[in-house]
């Protein structure tokens, strides 16, 4: 049990392998595509056993349409006075240096800071992650999904305003302490990744995303256990058949979710047409790829996926690949 783990922690003698401290981040952006920007962003630094040091937070100033208003609640308005990313890219990285980024679906915020520090022609002081959904899976947690809103409320932490940065930043840090000391006291060994930086940027024209003024689009990407269907245009490219592993997305594949994703589903789901993706309700033959965090629930999209052997992904591993989805071929 969770108890004991944490208990004997206190006892047993600590990991000598694990990391001397954390930068557990949060950032809030326009999007999910490689153009997007970041709005906001919260660092609390933690020690090597969890113990919160200090925070920072700070908006930034997108130079673009700030994107999904409704989610993180920050309009062109309040942003136009923000720094820019340049100007808090030395605070930030002074933040980060040394440290282990920790993160709730790490590779999405390392992809996006990375991407920040490229375009200002810097790096981030960052040479390994830690995502706290992969953490939860190496511990066993019995939550019922991967948001980190069941992840607060399986250690008590309360979560006052969910998609602020600093909040959310707040909120991992409450829970990533405990998770560390059950980590240690079961001799669990941390999942870290490499953070690799990128070394050269170009940016194409920005994707303009309409504000909401209105209770329409909030409601469209507001989470719900129940999820009505939408009506989107047909994909506009054939579909190039199966995914294969260690080849890039190409536009046109059909591309199925199943179960909870960290990020709301509607908006991964936008993301992924933007990017020239079908998105298919069902699972068959036909399909290319299951996205699910869950590959062994049972539910009817993963038992059709093993039984026609269409690959199967994690959200994570799908938000690394959306960026750079390959054109469709032509003719």
């Amino acid at each position: 049990m969770l108890e004991d783990r944490t208990t004997a922690a206190s006892a047993a003698p600590w990991p000598a392998a694990y990391p001397t401290g954390y930068a557990v981040v949060d950032v809030e952006t326009t999007g999910l595509a490689r153009d997007d920007r970041i709005v906001s962003a919260a660092v609390y630094r933690v020690d090597a056993r969890g113990e919160i040091e200090d925070h920072w937070y700070t908006l930034v100033n997108p130079q673009r349409d700030p994107g999904p208003v409704w989610i993180h609640g920050l309009t062109t308005e309040v942003l136009a006075d923000a720094p820019l990313f340049t100007d808090i890219a030395e605070e930030f990285a002074s933040r980060l240096d040394g440290r282990v980024l920790v993160a709730h679906n790490a590779v999405f915020d390392w992809s996006m800071i990375a991407r920040e520090y490229a375009r200002a022609e810097r790096t981030a002081p960052v040479r390994q992650r830690l995502c706290t959904i992969a953490l939860s899976k190496e511990l066993a947690l019995p939550l019922p999904n991967h948001k980190l809103e069941s992840l607060a409320a399986h250690f008590g932490v309360e979560q006052r305003h969910a998609h602020n940065a600093l909040d959310d930043a707040r909120v991992l840090a409450e829970a990533f302490r405990p998770s560390l000391l059950a980590a240690a006291g079961g001799n669990v060994r941390l999942p870290l990744l490499e953070c690799r930086p990128l070394t050269e940027w170009s940016d194409g024209p920005p994707r303009v995303v309409r504000q909401s003024t209105g209770s329409a689009p909030a409601a469209a990407y507001r989470p719900t256990s129940w999820r009505p269907s939408r009506k989107r245009p047909p994909c506009p490219y054939p579909n190039p058949g199966r995914y294969e592993p260690g080849k890039p997305l190409k536009q046109g594949m059909r591309i199925a979710f199943s179960g909870d994703t960290s990020i709301e589903r509607d908006l991964l789901e936008d993301r992924a047409v933007e990017a020239g993706l079908h998105i298919a309700t069902s699972v068959s033959r036909l399909t290319s790829l299951l996205v699910t965090n869950d590959p062994d629930s049972g539910t009817s999209k993963t038992v059709k996926a093993r039984a026609f052997g269409t690959p199967v992904i994690d959200e994570a591993a799908f938000g690394q690949l959306l960026p750079d989805v390959a054109p469709a071929s032509d003719g």
